[in-house]
């Protein structure tokens, strides 16, 4: 049932980003950094420094934004995918690779209403901290060379998403919030078109009976086959997007007017590996998250709770 579909997607939602954030924070701040003042080396690097600069819930910056919009982006995602592939169905035969891929584009295309301006403001909220270390380190630097600038120290400033989204709303509109919009599209649509068609395949290997449910292991160790490959498959999609998504810039670095105009200042002053920038941090994040979407979703922790409701109230 639909109401079933839209539990489970939202508590796979919660249930992943709770696990992985921290590495998805690592992903912002090593994407957005480019060639100038570089703050952090590597994943471990990243933790580490945010961890010391801001403390252990330093690493969860953003996560409040990402717990209450997910439920419905996973949910969303995870049911029209479903919604694609029955009414894509011939009498209810075995999908073709074509369609299971329209599927997935259908799926990628519905869950941007939601994604784009979750990752507008988690973004702003995750490389805050990246922006404010460097002005510290910027202002140590003059003051040990004697600057005039080291006579007023950085101030660091904490947004929080209420007032990021009503600064947004109130320059430029709902627009603000769905900066990004086409490069999101670039990502997720590809992402979906990928992952569906392949975690379907790989789960289908595990099901001794095709009308059998394949067991938990094999649908979680699929989603993160799946999803890990997908991820890498679209990292440059997603540097393009959290460049352009990011509306404070560090110091001496670049802005961009557009997707073009962001590949091709990347391309050339960052060189074409740039464009894999935190591709392992979000293979990472998007192993775990969907091996663990996939196990509830399929488990169907919703149908138990449904079930159960009658009987409580009996």
């Amino acid at each position: 049932s639909l109401p079933a579909k839209l539990i489970n997607g939202g508590i796979a939602g919660l249930i992943g980003v709770t696990c992985v954030f921290p590495i998805d924070l690592a992903k912002t701040r090593l994407q957005n950094q480019q060639n100038g003042q570089r703050m952090y080396s590597s994943l471990s690097d990243c933790l580490i420094k945010t961890i010391r600069s801001e403390g252990y819930f330093g690493m969860y910056r953003g996560a409040a934004v990402n717990l209450t919009l997910v439920t419905p982006e996973k949910a969303i995602k995870l049911a029209a995918n479903d919604f694609f592939r029955h009414h894509l169905s011939k009498d209810g035969k075995k999908l073709t690779l074509l369609r299971e891929m329209l599927a997935g584009c259908g799926a990628g295309t519905c869950q941007v209403i939601v994604t784009t301006p979750m990752e507008m403001l988690k973004i702003q909220l995750q490389d805050a901290g990246r922006i404010a270390a460097q002005k510290k380190l910027m202002a140590a630097q003059a003051q040990l060379s004697s600057s005039p600038a080291a006579a007023e120290p950085a101030v660091e400033t904490r947004p929080t998403a209420t007032q990021i989204t009503r600064e947004l709303l109130r320059s430029k509109g709902i627009a603000g919030l769905y900066k990004g919009l086409g490069a999101t599209l670039l990502r997720d649509v590809p992402f979906s078109i990928v992952y569906f068609p392949l975690f379907a395949n790989l789960n289908k290997l595990g099901q001794k009976d095709p009308n059998v449910k394949a067991p938990f292991y094999v649908s979680f160790l699929s989603g993160c086959v799946a999803g890990s490959t997908a991820a890498v498959a679209v990292n440059p999609c997603d540097v393009i997007k959290t460049r352009l998504q990011s509306l404070q810039r560090g110091v001496n670095e670049d802005t961009y007017s557009g997707i073009l105009d962001c590949t091709k200042k990347i391309w050339q002053r960052e060189g074409p590996t740039a464009f894999f920038k935190g591709a392992y941090c979000r293979a990472l994040v998007i192993a775990p998250l969907f091996g663990i979407a996939q196990v509830v979703y399929f488990v169907g922790i919703a149908e138990f709770l449904l079930d159960m409701l009658p009987k409580h109230r009996a």
